[in-house]
């Protein structure tokens, strides 16, 4: 289950929850930009027993954007074989798919901040959803928020 919060400034973001435990979830939030060519933003993990964020992951306008990969999963909502894998361009925020039978997509979202310091960390949490509508609202309101459009 995906949701877009209402808000302006940094209120504004996508919630999403895995549909098999509420509990489980990640956020994109604080969205700002200092010039055209890039989009900042925070993204937060959720389950029992784990908390993480990373206060700025960047989004190039020149770089493999987040939304056609999405895009393309809520397309192929019949399934496919084998993981897809996205990341940003510094490695921060990666995420991989998977489909299971009765048309649900696990989304792994792992947030792996400093990947060139020592004492670095990374986090992960697997978020299910349905293939299609699922899917393709996540795209949308992920667009949006990324534009900074309202929700």
């Amino acid at each position: 289950m995906t949701s877009s919060d209402v808000g302006t400034g940094d209120e504004a973001g996508v919630t999403i929850r895995c549909q098999d435990n509420p509990s489980v979830g990640m956020r994109f939030g604080d969205r700002f930009s200092f010039d055209e060519d890039s989009v900042h933003y925070g993204v937060e993990l959720q389950a029992p027993g784990l908390s993480a964020r990373v206060n700025e992951v960047v989004a190039w306008i020149w770089d493999r954007d987040l939304v056609p990969f999405l895009e393309e999963l809520a397309a192929d909502y019949r399934g496919w074989d084998g993981e897809r894998h996205w990341q940003t361009n510094d490695r921060d925020l990666a995420v991989s798919a998977i489909f299971r039978s009765g048309g649900h997509v696990g989304l792994t979202w792992t947030l792996r901040p400093w990947t060139k310091a020592a004492g670095g960390w990374s986090a992960s949490v697997t978020t299910w959803l349905e293939a299609g509508e699922q899917m393709a609202s996540l795209a949308t309101d992920v667009r949006r928020f990324l534009a900074g459009e309202p929700g």
